[in-house]
């Protein structure tokens, strides 16, 4: 697991603690930053307690802070300003197996504007900008051994890649239920995204195919001299 997944998981996880749960929900239910003072009188709970649980949060990224001046008096005598709490920028979130709909969404949306800007197909708009990132992401790849850094990139995605014999099977399609549902148009998206990252790492002397299974992604990949 990643690093960026196992922070997903064990902010979630911060969450299975009772008082920490009514703590959270208290300040992302408030239309204002919640002060430690504010979330202990309102939750009844001692304030050391109400301090610790909202800096475990801060620390697994579900809350944000900031600090303000409550009296709106500045200068000398205005007293320190209030450490206050809300609710963090960043979203989180925990799929079991690993979905990246944000993925698709974002490349769908973005093929819309090219369509409405240029009047091309959307699938081909998809396809191509698919393509791009994926260029993108195969770009930034280093190391001395090409096929297993791809394959650490695609662990990263969500694909869950294992060898096989005469090519490497992706058990998990991050876009499953679009998949099921648009299969022609998400599965092309899913295809040119792969074949991307390939082209832009020659060395690894991959190529992706559509290969629809059962229960995994519909891309497979194999040799660029396979048939």
């Amino acid at each position: 697991m990643d690093d960026r997944r196992s922070a997903q998981v064990a902010a979630v996880a911060a969450l299975a603690e009772p008082t920490r749960r009514r703590v959270y929900d208290h300040v992302v239910r408030s239309p204002e930053p919640v002060s430690r003072d504010d979330a202990a009188a309102a939750l009844g709970v001692p304030r050391p307690t109400v301090a610790f649980h909202l800096d475990r949060l801060v620390a697994d990224g579900l809350l944000d802070v900031h600090y303000e001046r409550r009296s709106g008096r500045s200068g000398p005598g205005a007293g320190r300003p209030a450490k206050l709490y809300r609710r963090a920028e960043r979203s989180v979130s925990v799929q079991l197996p690993e979905r990246r709909y944000d993925l698709a969404g974002q490349l769908l949306a973005a093929a819309l504007t090219e369509v409405d800007r240029t009047g091309e197909r959307p699938a081909e708009a998809l396809g191509r900008l698919a393509r791009d990132l994926g260029e993108q992401w195969g770009a930034r790849l280093t190391g001395a051994d090409p096929g297993g850094s791809v394959l650490a990139l695609l662990e990263r995605h969500g694909f869950e890649p294992h060898a096989e014999s005469g090519g490497v099977a992706l058990a998990n399609c991050p876009f499953h239920a679009l998949a099921r549902d648009h299969t022609e148009l998400v599965c092309g998206m899913n295809l040119h995204l792969l074949q991307g990252v390939l082209d832009a790492v020659p060395g690894a002397g991959l190529a992706a195919r559509l290969q629809p299974t059962d229960g995994a992604c519909c891309v497979r990949i194999g040799p660029t001299d396979a048939g």
